[in-house]
C-alpha cells in the first residue's frame, strides 16, 4: 500500500469526510479479511493479513485530523521527523513551562497532593486545544482548495 488515500479511493485532502472513510474502510475491511482466505494458500493468507494489517494501519491514520497532516506532509516531501524546540514558537514553550509551574504549585496545595479532581487548568487547556483544533481546520480547507506548499509549511508548523 504505496498512499494511504490512493488505497481508499480518496484525494489528498485533510478535510476529509470521517463517515465517508469508516464506510470506505468497512468496504476494504470485508474484501480483505483473512477469514475469506482460509482455504487459500499459505502465501495467499500471509498476503491477506498484511493487506489487512496495513489496511488498519491506513485508517487509523487518515482518521485522526493531526495523523493524517503529518502524514499528508510526508508525501509532499515534508521532513517531519523529530521537530526539535527550535522548530516551536517561544511563546509557546514559555506558556507551557508557566502552565506546568501553576499545575505543580496547585497540585501541592491541595490536601490529598493533587489527587482530586482539578477544573480550571483543564478547562484552559481544553480551550485552547479547541482553538489550534479550529486554526487546523481552516489550514485543512485552504490546502484542499488551493494545494499550496505554504499552507502545508503552516500546518507544519
Amino acid at each position: 500500500m504505496s498512499d494511504y488515500f490512493e488505497a481508499f479511493g480518496i484525494e489528498r485532502t485533510l478535510a476529509l469526510d470521517p463517515k465517508d472513510l469508516e464506510t470506505r474502510f468497512y468496504a476494504l475491511s470485508r474484501k480483505l479479511h483473512p477469514d475469506l482466505f482460509a482455504r487459500r494458500s499459505k502465501p495467499e493468507r500471509d498476503q491477506a493479513e498484511e493487506d489487512t494489517a496495513q489496511l488498519n494501519d491506513a485508517y487509523r491514520t487518515l482518521r485522526d485530523p493531526v495523523s493524517r497532516a503529518e502524514y499528508l506532509l510526508k508525501l509532499e516531501g515534508f521532513d517531519i521527523g523529530e521537530q526539535g524546540s527550535k522548530d516551536v514558537p517561544p511563546e509557546l514553550l514559555e506558556e507551557m513551562f508557566e502552565l506546568n509551574l501553576a499545575l505543580e504549585e496547585m497540585l501541592e496545595s491541595m490536601p490529598d497532593g493533587g489527587g482530586g479532581y482539578v477544573n480550571g487548568p483543564w478547562v484552559d487547556m481544553s480551550e485552547k486545544l479547541a482553538k489550534v483544533d479550529e486554526e487546523l481546520q481552516v489550514r485543512f480547507a485552504e490546502w484542499d482548495s488551493g494545494r499550496r506548499r505554504e499552507t502545508l509549511s503552516a500546518i507544519r508548523g
